[in-house]
């Protein structure tokens, strides 16, 4: 009975990256064929079938709490390592607990909110938030564009490789395109000074960084919000700068949405669901939307109707009909005979 070492996973590593998968997508199956390996204390997966995956599968429901996306994504890992990796056909279907899948609605910010939110930000990381937002790019979508896939003649942004691996065009909103053009003059300049040091290659997908050793050097290749660390690329030995950070983004709006006091939960996901949201609220067609957020499916862009249309904020409740009365902010209960074991129920005004 084998034990998976390191050259089990870089294996998956390599028929990942050989069909073209993201490195999120990577990385993400990677974890998960670590933790149903270690579930299983570490036997090759060669002597696991069905019923030890089922097993993981319903340890994650039961005893890890996970959601159905979770639970599924930890599944598309399992087969993808049987069917791809170890050639193994699984001779019946995973029959396990699954988890219950809930629809949430998108956390939304109104136009108040959003103020309120830029108003706390300043300098880069407003430009960085402000950008995001007028995009209804996805974090790592935003955080992959370089200087090429910047049109400004026709007021939009190039996506490459997007989620599913497609391609597809964005807004670049009219009044930020001379920040980011001023912002894009301040890393070409960084760009020569790192040319002129040797170090002015940019990190190129899939195999072009092997094809084409100096097209990382030019301009047009680098990213639009490069990091302020030098990296070196082991593949190709060329060294130059990675992007930023999702990290400062997310870290920059939820302290601006603390300090603003939004009461929502605020992340970088939010400003997509907003821009959204708020192009449907301006009477921008479902299918545009659909197509400027790379959704495949148009069931997929129907929630944002759900947040727009819901009738919740024109409906008139049946107690404004009533003789308004005014509600006196402490209260307290007598206690009775029957609720004598019960303690007074009190209500300060902070907390009302």
């Amino acid at each position: 009975m084998g034990v998976p070492g390191p050259k089990l996973l870089e294996q998956v590593r390599g028929h990942l990256r050989l069909q073209g998968y993201s490195r999120r997508t990577e990385e993400t199956y990677v974890n998960w064929i670590k933790g149903f390996l270690r579930f299983h204390r570490l036997q090759h997966p060669r002597n696991l079938r069905e019923p030890e995956i089922e097993s993981y599968l319903t340890h994650l429901v039961l005893d890890r709490h996970y959601s159905a996306s979770a639970q599924n994504q930890a599944l598309s890992a399992i087969l993808y390592l049987y069917a791809q990796v170890l050639e193994i056909e699984l001779s019946s279907r995973i029959e396990s607990v699954r988890a219950r899948r809930s629809r949430r609605l998108p956390v939304v910010l109104s136009k108040a909110e959003l103020k309120a939110l830029f108003s706390k930000l300043s300098g880069s990381r407003l430009f960085l938030v402000r950008l995001l937002y007028g995009t209804g790019l996805r974090i790592e979508e935003f955080l992959n564009l370089r200087v090429k896939d910047i049109d400004f003649s026709n007021s939009r942004i190039c996506i490459v490789g997007g989620k599913g691996g497609k391609d597809r065009f964005t807004i670049l909103p009219a009044s930020m395109k001379t920040d980011l053009q001023a912002h894009i003059h301040r890393i070409e300049e960084i760009h020569r000074r790192d040319t002129a040091n040797g170090r002015g290659s940019a990190f190129l997908p899939d195999r072009l960084g092997r094809k084409y050793r100096n097209l990382g050097k030019e301009f047009s290749w680098q990213f639009i919000f490069p990091a302020a660390t030098i990296f070196c690329d082991r593949r190709t030995g060329n060294s130059g700068r990675w992007h930023i950070s999702a990290g400062v983004i997310s870290t920059a709006i939820r302290s601006a949405a603390k300090t603003a006091k939004i009461r929502k939960h605020v992340t970088a996901h939010t400003l997509r669901h907003t821009f959204a949201t708020h192009l449907l609220e301006s009477g921008t067609n479902l299918r545009v939307i659909q197509e400027l957020l790379g959704h495949k499916s148009p069931e997929t862009t129907m929630i944002y109707t759900h947040v727009v249309a819901n009738g919740a904020s024109t409906t008139t409740s049946p107690v404004d009909s009533i003789a308004h009365v005014r509600c006196a902010a402490n209260y307290s209960f007598k206690r009775t005979a029957a609720a004598a074991r019960f303690p007074v129920m009190r209500r300060s005004a902070a907390a009302a």
